[in-house]
């Protein structure tokens, strides 16, 4: 015995569903689970990862096809496609408070990760292990932000992690070939973002091997081609300049 399903309908299962309001409609896509925030920190790039089906519904858990009238006044369009990443971008993901709790205790341990991997103790210059990180993030009570980046929040954390306990992002290890006519005086603009100069050699040219924060990076780049003229080089000898051995808090 064959089942009627009228032609309007489409079934979904294991979908996230993104749902905006349009012209007082409402209107909703269907998603895999975990893809949208992806998507949407540009970490996706494929939409077929995303969509579950390139169609607009009214109601996706009951499987209600959006009008294409409908689809016109509100977007002013009736490509589907192009409405689902109007939608993905703007609309609001519908999750179950368990479903949040997840995701929100999952963006706690990637940032957590993520400043683990990118700082020492100074002192020391050992890394800190991520769970001695993600206590230290309960201790100052952080809380996630669901629309934030991890590696913005894990800046952040760094920030405020600083407040309370020894810790800075990992020194990156350059060295610098720069023409002995504009050595010298680069040099002395070079000096307010360098850390530590480890090495510094001049006879033809002006040689220096020096540990900066890796956020001067670009701005010291930038700064040797400029004043150079794309005659001055620049060499990343290591990103972390750590010591073996995981960093424990007594």
């Amino acid at each position: 015995m064959s089942i009627f399903t009228p032609t309007n309908q489409i079934r979904l299962t294991n979908v996230a569903v993104v749902r905006a309001r349009r012209g007082g409609k409402r209107f909703e896509i269907a998603c895999y689970r975990n893809k949208v925030m992806g998507w949407r920190s540009g970490a996706e790039k494929d939409l077929d990862e995303v969509l579950q089906t390139h169609t607009v519904f009214v109601n996706v858990s009951k499987g209600q096809v959006a009008k294409k009238e409908d689809l016109v006044q509100a977007f002013g369009t009736d490509d589907q496609t192009e409405i689902c990443k109007m939608i993905l971008l703007k609309g609001e993901l519908q999750v179950s408070d368990k479903e949040r709790h997840t995701q929100l205790e999952q963006m706690f341990r990637d940032i957590a990760t993520i400043v683990a991997d990118k700082c020492v103790n100074p002192e020391t210059k050992r890394p800190y292990t991520v769970i001695l990180i993600e206590r230290a993030m309960k201790d100052i009570h952080y809380s996630v932000k669901p629309h934030k980046s991890t590696k913005q929040q894990a800046l952040e954390v760094i920030r405020q992690l600083k407040e309370t306990m020894q810790i800075e992002r990992a020194h990156m290890r350059l060295r610098f070939i720069l023409p002995a006519k504009e050595g010298k005086k680069l040099k002395e603009k070079l000096k307010p973002l360098i850390k530590v100069i480890e090495n510094e050699d001049f006879h033809e040219q002006l040689e220096i091997v020096c540990l900066i924060d890796p956020g001067c990076f670009r701005e010291i780049d930038e700064l040797i081609r400029s004043e150079t003229k794309g005659k001055g080089t620049l060499e990343v000898l290591s990103l972390k300049d750590v010591e073996e051995g995981d960093e424990k808090l007594e």
